[in-house]
């Protein structure tokens, strides 16, 4: 409710602005700070037998990989956001968890979009495939066909959807019991 008892109007425009605003700058951030925790992840699984693993590059591939998580981030929540409001709108109050769980889903499948390619090319310089984003993107390409740059796309989606993963079974209880109290 707004002042004097007027319902707020939903404006989806200032939402979706907002929303991916505050999503990319989460995602940059984030991703900035635990890059070089995923590049020793990512170096440790690809290592063979016994085969020691470089620590020299750890932020190797960041600015490329930035470049997709900043707008992936942004359409994450840039669309979660108006979708969940609309949805609790129009949703009875006691599904409530329903509009969470789909506007994360719609808005992960729409991030994937730009996020599976990304996490694609950044594997491949995190391994030391490549050098710069831009060769890794162009090699794939020409090698492999644009799917190439998709070749994790069912995967990927698949591991960011709620409730297929631990991880995401647990955000996803945990989410859903912080908005079931918050709505007293």
């Amino acid at each position: 409710m707004g002042e004097g008892g007027e319902e707020k109007s939903f404006n989806f425009l200032q939402v979706l602005l907002e929303g991916s605003i505050a999503g990319g700058t989460a995602g940059v951030v984030v991703e900035t700070a635990l890059y070089p925790i995923d590049t020793i992840k990512t170096r440790l699984q690809a290592a063979r037998g016994g085969s020691r693993i470089e620590w020299k590059g750890l932020y190797s591939g960041l600015a490329g990989n930035l470049a997709g998580v900043l707008p992936a981030s942004a359409i994450f929540v840039g669309v979660y956001e108006p979708t969940k409001r609309k949805l609790l709108e129009t949703l009875p109050e006691n599904l409530s968890a329903v509009a969470h769980f789909t506007a994360g889903a719609i808005g992960g499948i729409a991030a994937s979009l730009v996020r599976v390619p990304t996490e694609v090319v950044k594997q491949r310089m995190q391994t030391g495939q490549f050098k710069k984003a831009p060769d890794a993107v162009r090699l794939i390409v020409a090698k492999e066909g644009f799917k190439g740059l998709y070749a994790v796309c069912i995967c990927c989606t698949l591991i960011n959807f709620p409730l297929l993963n631990e991880r995401n079974r647990n955000n996803f209880l945990k989410c859903n019991t912080y908005f079931y109290f918050k709505s007293g």
